[in-house]
């Protein structure tokens, strides 16, 4: 297990800037993640831990020792990629000896450590086999067991989910995180798969166009987002940009005018008045409202619209609702069983309603 430091890392390919000054450490045993859409720089990230991409400024830690000037395989890293990158000439014992082999570790040594790491990702008994004799699934825990097997200082892992298919891609999410918690190991997981690394991770690095936008626990990133990047990009969430009209300190929330001309009241995120700012509406945070009574209590954030779109989902049926040039998103228990065009009242919950920066 280690500590791995980024200091101050910018990485550029001619004139496009993949990654600029960017700085976060990993804790040791934990799992830090990398999120963010395509070309936002954590793929080049993880290429410059690696040692596969020479950063053209910044310094790499491992505890405390600066890894920058060293080649990948001497760096105490282990690396599970997007395609698994096993060798297709060889069997599962081929692909884990490798690596061994040229680290001349003992043979005896090495038939101990792959009997191991094979027990540990439930694949015993699979020595023999080749990558094209195995599923999706097993060519992803074989991959990782590869990482694993030289009992590396770190591990890396560069979205080794995105070629599963949903369900698989569920189940092997707990299976990463029984394993990683078995082995206590230091993880830098990169991915842009929100769910992913929401369930995965005790950190979140997002980044946006090379740079950190935010950082923090999945709790503090999903409650707390610092803008309307983040809060779009972690979760499904609708949107309505306005003014701050009003503030209410003691009750910690927040009065927004809308560009619509709509009043919306939200948790108070240390703004001014009049100052430009996006509220963010996740789709729990909707409640229909049918009863007359309710309405009196609610009278505060309580809009009228039309079912524009609805989505059966089996449990849940996914609704779309106009409010004038306002889209909201939700979903609820199959029970509300509303039609595409009807009108309907709901309310918004002031404390579920995170109203952050703009820009």
């Amino acid at each position: 297990m280690a500590i791995l430091k980024v200091n101050n890392l910018s990485k550029s390919f001619g004139n496009i800037k993949a990654v600029q000054e960017i700085s976060f450490e990993a804790t040791e045993g934990r799992v830090l993640s990398l999120l963010g859409p395509s070309g936002c720089g954590k793929t080049t990230t993880l290429r410059c831990i690696a040692g596969f991409e020479n950063p053209d400024q910044g310094e790499i830690y491992l505890d405390d020792r600066k890894i920058t000037p060293f080649p990948p395989e001497k760096r105490g890293i282990g690396m599970v990629f997007q395609n698994y990158a096993l060798w297709p000439h060889m069997t599962v014992y081929g692909n884990l000896a490798f690596g061994l082999q040229i680290r001349k570790v003992p043979k005896p040594e090495i038939n101990k450590r792959i009997k191991k790491i094979l027990s540990m990702v439930q694949l015993e008994g699979y020595e023999n086999r080749y990558p094209r004799q195995m599923s999706g699934g097993q060519q992803q825990r074989i991959a990782m067991a590869r990482a694993l097997v030289f009992e590396p200082d770190i591990m890396l892992l560069d979205e080794p989910l995105s070629n599963l298919d949903a369900k698989l891609r569920e189940e092997m999410r707990f299976e990463f995180t029984e394993l990683q918690k078995k082995l206590g190991i230091t993880a830098v997981y990169v991915t842009h798969d929100q769910a992913e690394a929401l369930v995965l991770s005790d950190k979140i690095v997002i980044l946006d166009q090379g740079k950190i936008v935010q950082s923090g626990t999945p709790k503090e990133i999903f409650s707390n987002p610092k803008n309307k990047f983040v809060a779009g990009f972690i979760a499904v969430t609708s949107f309505m940009d306005g003014k701050v009209d009003s503030l209410a300190e003691e009750q910690k929330k927040v009065v927004v005018k809308t560009d619509d001309g709509l009043t919306i009241q939200g948790n108070n995120s240390n703004l001014f008045v009049e100052q430009r700012v996006s509220v963010a509406i996740r789709m729990n945070a909707v409640h229909f409202v049918q009863d007359e009574d309710e309405i009196e209590k609610n009278s505060v954030n309580l809009f009228k619209g039309k079912i524009i779109q609805s989505s059966y989902l089996g449990n849940i049926v996914d609704y779309k609702i106009s409010v004038g040039n306002w889209i909201v998103r939700t979903n609820t228990e199959v029970k509300n069983n509303f039609k595409v065009g009807d009108e309907v009242k709901f309310y918004l919950p002031p404390e579920k309603i995170i109203v952050t920066l703009e820009k």
